[in-house]
């Protein structure tokens, strides 16, 4: 998707986001993992959900414009920055837990949604009615599929074949 950007800030943006969110989730999911007895190399497949999310963020990145991944995207920013900074303000007696709120309660992780909700309040002051009727919808699809991730992590979701 940052290789769409119209501009270079906008490009090295989203490529420090991408670099900063594999270095932190790297870090979270190696300590956690151990903890909770899941071998990584064992783990089960990817569910249905989760395969038709990422599938989607895949294919509206890469078919779409520049627009369309950005909007695609930002619900995952967003909702985890809305669930970070709540759960931070209450914060957990598991200290696993903990370290997931503090990675998206953290001042860090605050600051990039700031800087992605920017880009695409920039980007949607320039599209046509039709662009942005499509990049809401490639919202509204996105944000779907946030909730039916966490859902069906909750519901320990399988392939039924």
């Amino acid at each position: 998707m940052a290789g769409k950007a119209p501009g270079h800030a906008d490009m090295g943006l989203l490529v420090r986001h991408a670099a900063a969110t594999v270095d932190v989730e790297l870090t979270l999911h190696e300590s956690l993992l151990p903890e909770l007895d899941i071998d990584y190399a064992g783990a089960a497949p990817a569910g249905p959900t989760t395969r038709a999310y990422t599938s989607y963020l895949l294919a509206t990145a890469y078919g779409g414009s520049f627009a369309d991944g950005v909007a695609a995207v930002l619900p995952c920013y967003w909702i985890y920055a809305k669930v970070g900074a709540e759960l931070g303000r209450c914060g957990s007696p598991d200290p696993r837990y903990q370290r997931w709120i503090d990675t998206y309660s953290a001042d860090d992780y605050q600051t990039m949604v700031a800087e992605v909700l920017d880009l695409a309040n920039n980007i949607g002051e320039t599209l046509c009615t039709t662009e942005e009727i499509r990049a809401r919808s490639h919202f509204t699809t996105a944000a779907r599929y946030e909730w039916m991730f966490w859902d069906a992590a909750w519901r320990r979701e399988t392939w039924p074949v």
